[in-house]
């Protein structure tokens, strides 16, 4: 199954939205109403059972696709649409790397729907984003590290999706580029950071197959809402 035919396969622009932060009924239903092609549920930090579960349960009174990012055992919730598993590619840290999926493997593998679930590499390039910070991501990378990288992740490893991460700042564009040109073995590019407005979407979108905002929503509605028709508007 190649990137375009994958659950996820034709999502141009997404929502994520953290579990441990508060969102009203109203500004929810803007957001699930608002054309996005997916949410996904996920956080780096207080991300529980509980908050997921709840979150997840608001999401469904919408018709919109709902995926969980799984970045821990304690926020694995059944019942989504589809599940990521994130690797992070730029670290030396062996728990994200395998360490923690397999151990969450060796628990709940029976469990785990397949068809409905994709392994992300991040490549997280924002040294004072909290991901950065928890996983030791090496963020200093020049273009040709990125690009070997992407190459690890999209040939190697063939995974499926190849995350470039810039969590709470708008990243190199030209580098984004780099990324789309380099990942020709079907692996499909996401990209998140620092998306506030319709022109950075605009931007994000002409290199990422999928473009994911995520603080704004909680900053600065109406300019989260105003970055859907932007990305759609990059064919």
């Amino acid at each position: 199954m190649n990137g375009t035919e994958a659950w996820y396969g034709s999502w141009r622009h997404v929502f994520k939205l953290d579990p441990e932060k508060d969102i009203s009924d109203e500004a929810l239903e803007a957001v699930c109403m608002s054309g996005t092609d997916a949410i996904i549920v996920g956080g780096s930090t207080g991300v529980t059972f509980e908050n997921t579960v709840d979150l997840m349960a608001r999401i469904r009174r919408f018709e919109v696709d709902c995926a969980l990012e799984v970045s821990t055992m304690d926020g694995a919730v059944p019942g989504f649409d589809g599940y990521f598993v994130p690797i992070v590619l730029n670290t030396d840290r062996a728990e994200w790397i395998n360490g923690a999926q397999t151990k969450g493997l060796q628990e709940y593998g029976s469990f785990v729907p397949w068809e409905e679930t994709a392994a992300q590499g991040y490549i997280i390039l924002n040294e004072d984003a909290a991901a950065a910070r928890i996983t030791g991501a090496c963020t200093a990378l020049d273009e040709d590290e990125v690009a070997a990288h992407v190459m690890m992740a999209d040939r190697l490893m063939r995974l499926p999706v190849v995350y470039i991460e810039y969590s709470g700042t708008f990243g190199d564009m030209s580098l984004l580029r780099t990324v789309r040109e380099t990942a020709q073995g079907g692996a499909r590019v996401f990209y998140g950071g620092g998306i506030d407005n319709a022109d950075k979407a605009q931007q994000a979108a002409e290199f990422a197959h999928t473009v994911v905002v995520g603080n704004v929503v909680y900053q600065d509605l109406a300019a989260a809402l105003s970055t859907v028709a932007a990305v759609h508007s990059r064919a």
